[in-house]
């Protein structure tokens, strides 16, 4: 039988059509061939930008030896983990529970049910056919002592999605999380822990919404984590200090040295958290990170069809960090020896090198003195770079980092006034609405147009209703609101549990051994957490307590988590500061400059809780200006809490003292 991933959608499955091995994507024929063959699973599952999975790929996939081993002994399943993260997340809870740690690419056999025996991550070629040998053997004359561990681990599976006790995410535990948080941070390096770190998007959204909630100043002990990480990442060769945007992470403590694959969901909330982070604290810097990573989503990311793709390979022709890494004497060789020198003194480049083979990464740990001269020299340093062989993107449209990516552009369009990302955000929504809500549901991705046949799961209706929320809230259409509702009524009718959160998997999807669930935040918002943000925005646009009652059950659900670890519940964390600030609702009601100048000001509130609309009065499909009547004739903001609100002000100084009050 011929491999057959020829037809995917999936550039990852794509990059494995080739391959001697005889791959099948998952469904059921694959495994009905497992059961009339009598033969183990072997369970691939990894993604295109992943560096290791290319490494197996060349070592083993691409490998004679190892495919006849496969194709006579094995059906091997090939999984995209962006396309299915449902199976990616059931099978990577069991690599945990075997090997006590996880990552791609993951290795699993499973039985003809779908029972995983034993799980792994990368393997060496060696390795790995001893280990298919040995697989083979306990499979042939140890049948019992292999279906026996896949049972028992399917079971223990099954008892650890059981949700534990519930509770608040109040005041004081949001307090202690700080605190907790605090006893972790690294005061040296900005982040959290040692080496690897990755960039703690929602960990520092939730310190800046609990700085502005508590804080009487601006340099909050929130604050200052906050800022020093996002200093510590931008000015490191994390940040591509050329064309901006983030890498993955880095291996060191320092933040010097990336893993270098940039990822659309990692970009997007930065995005989103460096301009939260200017308009706490009016920084140049912040403002400069911000715009670049904007334009870094847009320029390397977009699509023809208005979506954005999902990620940057870490290797060009198989080498990891080809693209990005400087010596000296290349900087010479392209901007002469006096500008050479300079720029390897500014951007860190020495003569022994940061990074590999005597190459360095670029980092920024100070402003240029002269911002003209180092605008010309990374302009030019960038057109010599672009002729350099370019890392592979994966142009799959991934329908929940979309979302981010539009509530981050539609954020960084209103404050950083700049239309271009605005006009991008509106356009990536109507390419999800248009292609990926299909007879009301949405799929989890598609290519070049072309969607996919998984449908999606809760972070995609959660993260696509959160930016469209905010597409809302920067535009003021409607439109965007209704079609926010229908996503959160959709998710509420299936991917609630009666108990209380939501499932990662709908009530209809595909059954796999167990129906995945987690509030733990990951390289992503959990779906329980997106969706639980996503409710409470739209309660505060539209005074529905139905909506505000799941996201404040939704919440609840990860309070145990939050308290033992809030690293991973950073997003929870920051919705729950939204409970305790909010709702505070500011309506502009008219248009003109007037109407403007009194959203600046609305938008320019740190205020976790707040939310805005703005339009005509009495515009339909838009509640909070339902009865907000124009004051003499002129557009007035009215400041409100549930929907009971103060008097009426025209000026942008009196909402000024206005929300100052709110405190």
């Amino acid at each position: 039988m011929a491999n057959r991933l020829a037809d995917s959608t999936s550039p990852y499955l794509l990059q494995h059509k080739d391959n001697p091995v005889d791959w099948q994507e998952w469904g059921e024929e694959a495994f009905t061939e497992a059961r009339t063959r009598d033969v183990p699973v072997l369970l691939s599952v990894g993604y295109s930008a992943c560096h290791w999975c290319h490494v197996m790929a060349h070592e083993s996939f691409e490998d004679d030896e190892v495919a006849a081993v496969l194709n006579a002994d094995f059906v091997a399943i090939k999984v995209d983990r962006e396309e299915r993260p449902d199976i990616d997340a059931i099978y990577m809870s069991a690599t945990s529970a075997m090997t006590g740690h996880g990552g791609w690419p993951m290795t699993c056999f499973l039985t003809p049910a779908g029972e995983p025996f034993f799980c792994g991550t990368y393997f060496p070629k060696p390795q790995f056919l001893q280990l298919l040998s040995g697989v083979c053997e306990a499979w042939t004359h140890r049948r019992d002592e292999v279906l026996a561990s896949g049972s028992h681990i399917v079971e223990a599976l099954r008892t650890a999605t059981t949700i534990g006790a519930v509770g608040p995410l109040a005041a004081s535990e949001l307090a202690q999380a700080e605190a907790a948080l605090a006893d972790g941070y690294d005061w040296q390096n900005g982040g959290f822990g040692g080496a690897p770190k990755f960039p703690p998007s929602m960990v520092l959204e939730f310190l800046l919404r609990h700085g502005a909630r508590t804080g009487s100043d601006n340099d909050t002990r929130a604050l200052q984590m906050a800022r020093g990480s996002c200093e510590a990442m931008a000015r490191g060769g994390m940040c591509d200090q050329l064309a901006g945007g983030f890498a993955r992470y880095s291996v060191d403590a320092g933040w010097v040295v990336p893993h270098f694959e940039k990822m659309l969901y990692d970009n997007a909330q930065l995005l989103r958290v460096y301009v939260h982070l200017w308009r706490a604290t009016r920084s140049h810097f912040a403002q400069r990170v911000s715009r670049q990573t904007a334009d870094f989503l847009l320029r390397d990311l977009g699509t023809l069809e208005g979506g954005f793709a999902s990620a940057l390979d870490a290797d060009a022709e198989g080498v990891e960090g080809m693209t990005y890494a400087w010596t000296a004497g290349q900087l010479i060789d392209v901007l002469g020896a006096d500008d050479g020198h300079r720029a390897a003194a500014l951007l860190e480049v020495t003569e022994a090198g940061t990074f590999e083979h005597g190459m360095s990464t670029l980092q920024l740990r100070t402003e240029p003195d002269d911002p003209q001269w180092w605008a010309d020299v990374r302009a030019r340093l960038l057109a010599a770079r672009d002729l350099r062989p370019q890392p592979a993107r994966d142009d799959k449209v991934v329908t929940g980092w979309n979302g981010l990516a539009i509530a981050a552009l539609s954020e960084a369009g209103v404050l950083l006034e700049d239309s271009s990302y605005l006009d991008a955000a509106q356009k990536c929504a109507q390419c999800l609405i248009d292609s990926h809500l299909v007879d009301g549901r949405l799929r989890r991705a598609s290519r070049e147009g072309v969607v996919g046949a998984a449908m999606g799961v809760a972070d995609d209706y959660g993260n696509l209703a959160e930016g469209l929320l905010a597409l809302h809230q920067a535009t003021g259409e409607p439109r965007w609101l209704m079609a926010a509702g229908d996503l959160l009524d959709t998710a509420l009718t299936h991917f609630a549990d009666a108990g209380g959160g939501f499932f990662d998997t709908a009530d209809d999807a595909e059954q796999l051994f167990t129906r995945p669930r987690s509030g733990a935040d990951n390289a992503e918002p959990s779906g329980q957490a997106a969706l639980a943000g996503a409710l409470l925005t739209y309660s505060a646009l539209t005074g529905s307590t139905h909506h505000r009652e799941a996201a404040e059950a939704a919440v609840a659900m990860a309070a145990g988590l939050a308290a033992r670890d809030p690293r991973f519940a950073g997003w929870t964390l920051a919705v729950a500061e939204a409970m305790a600030a909010g709702p505070l609702q500011v309506a502009v009601a008219g248009d003109g400059p007037q109407a403007r100048e009194l959203l600046r000001i609305a938008y320019g509130s740190t205020s976790p809780g707040l939310v805005t609309a703005h339009g005509m009065p009495d515009t339909p499909g838009t509640p909070l200006l339902a009865n907000r009547p124009l004051v003499a004739g002129s557009a007035a903001a009215y400041l409100c809490r549930g929907f009971v609100c103060d008097r009426p002000v025209t000026t942008p100084e009196e909402l000024t003292s206005a929300l100052e009050r709110q405190g």
